[in-house]
């Protein structure tokens, strides 16, 4: 069986400082973090993404927006919550290897993340 890999450019996701939110007693994804999950959920639809069903080594470069400091991080949670709704993915229960990298400074920022299905 041969390796399945998919390459998805995405928005760039908001931090995990953004992406909850109090109220009372509860925790919620913000509404920041809703609106990337639903573009998200939009480009995969559009590409027609199929969840792989395998471990997974998911590798994503990062295009910071503007030159402030930020940790890589922060950023994960907001964009493997989305992959998985959208679909790239059953559960990122799945990922094994997560990779991050920082990239040049793209206006408006991006990330190119790359899954690779283990055989």
């Amino acid at each position: 069986m041969a390796e399945v890999t998919r390459v998805y450019e995405l928005p760039y996701p908001p931090s995990v400082n953004h992406y909850w939110r109090r109220v009372g007693w509860r925790t919620l994804i913000s509404r920041t973090g809703r609106r990337y999950r639903r573009a998200v959920v939009t480009l995969l639809t559009v590409m027609r993404a199929r969840p792989l069903r395998g471990a997974l080594v998911v590798r994503v470069k990062v295009f910071p927006p503007d030159g402030r400091r930020r940790d890589l991080d922060n950023l994960q949670k907001a964009l493997l919550d989305a992959l998985e709704r959208g679909g790239a993915f059953a559960d990122d229960f799945q990922v094994a290897k997560l990779e991050l990298e920082r990239a040049d400074i793209v206006p408006g920022g991006k990330v190119i993340v790359e899954i690779t299905e283990r055989t």
